[in-house]
């Protein structure tokens, strides 16, 4: 039987080998046990007390000397005590109760018994604490639920929501009554509606009334005033404003919004599956007020807005077909090159782009000394 030329020549080679990758196997295993230990000892000791949480590295029933039976009345009792005795108004140099402590110390041990009653005081506190002292390896979720009570609200979060939507429901209310009525005392100095209010007046007999004699004869600005009044509800109920000075209505509020906000969903989800049925499926012609409908959406208008345009222009709208995208795009282009022409003319216009172009706000200018 013949020997391989190889393990003939170099069998010490071999061994030399398998020495080396026994080495580097070790060097391995003792680089990762340094690793672990270097991991171990960055880990704080589950066993220990956690400094910074509750009585940091005291247990809280020792600094009230009581036991984790006590009651409340207990611990309030033993909380007195203590605080009576190193209170730092209370604090005396040479008092036999206090032998060896000074003011800082006397101090700081009032800070540490407080801090023991209102983590024993409480109930849930209390329940986390015992369960921190009987599950010291659960390190972080002490910390959850330690800075999580700490942190929370000491209000219900609802209470202040509904409380924030009152208050901003109430102003939205005042601020819309108060355009409101700025609008109809604006109105009332017009002469154009002032005219149509008295001739109306007139006709139903509000102003025609005789002159009152005797006692009961009133004075000139006595009547006057009376006739603004009358004059001031007949525009009020006459003329109907809309946009951002239209009558205030409650339903609008913030707070209606979101109390209706369901019925409201409910009614655009069946509107909308409405209209994919009508207009996308069964092929119907758009009726009126489908038009309108669409050329607000093109232009991009609130209802508000769109109610406050004058009826000829929504009448050029439908004889415009501008429900339809190309004529909408090509009105759109024809109401942006009038406009241009417009601005090209006016003559403020033409006095601002003299201005930008000779002594706009990028130019640096100087002033002789």
């Amino acid at each position: 039987m013949s020997t391989s030329p190889i393990n003939v020549i170099f069998p010490g080679r071999r061994r030399n080998a398998d020495m080396a990758a026994s080495i580097v196997g070790e060097r391995r295993l003792a680089a990762w046990a340094r690793i672990v230990l270097f991991c171990a000892a960055c880990v704080p000791s589950a066993a220990a007390l956690i400094e910074g949480l509750y009585c940091g590295t005291e247990i809280c029933y020792d600094v009230l000397g009581v036991t984790r039976e006590a009651t409340k009345a207990d611990i309030a009792r033993a909380y007195r005590q203590l605080a009576r005795k190193y209170h730092p108004d209370r604090f005396r140099f040479g008092d036999p109760g206090l032998a060896g402590e000074t003011r800082e110390s006397a101090q700081q041990k009032f800070l540490l018994v407080a801090t023991a009653y209102e983590t024993l005081r409480d109930e849930d506190s209390r329940k986390d604490y015992d369960y921190m002292l009987d599950h010291p390896e659960e390190y972080y979720s002490h910390y959850y639920a330690y800075y999580r009570r700490r942190l929370a609200p000491k209000v219900d979060v609802r209470i202040v929501i509904l409380v924030t939507v009152c208050a901003i429901s109430l102003f939205q209310y005042y601020s819309w009554w108060s355009s409101y009525t700025d609008a109809i005392n604006y109105l009332s100095t017009v002469p154009k509606y002032r005219i149509q209010a008295t001739e109306l007046a007139k006709q139903q007999g509000l102003l025609n009334r005789t002159k009152e004699k005797g006692k009961n004869r009133r004075s000139k600005e006595e009547i006057r005033e009376e006739e603004e009044e009358i004059i001031r509800d007949i525009i009020k109920n006459k003329i109907d404003i809309k946009g951002g000075y239209q009558k205030p209505n409650i339903s609008d509020i913030l707070l209606c919004k979101i109390v209706l906000f369901p019925y409201y969903l409910c009614l655009y989800v069946a509107w909308y599956c409405s209209w994919v049925y009508r207009f996308t499926i069964c092929r119907e012609e758009y009726g009126e007020e489908e038009k309108l409908y669409i050329i607000r959406k093109f232009m991009k208008m609130s209802q508000a807005q769109f109610d406050s345009l004058e009826d000829h222009l929504r009448d050029t709208f439908l004889e415009r077909q501008l429900w339809i995208k190309e004529n909408y795009e090509a009105y759109k282009e024809e109401q942006e090159e009038e406009m241009k022409m417009k601005m090209a003319l006016d003559p403020r216009w033409k006095r601002y782009r003299r201005w930008m172009k000779n002594e706009g706000p990028g130019r640096l200018t100087f002033v002789d000394d």
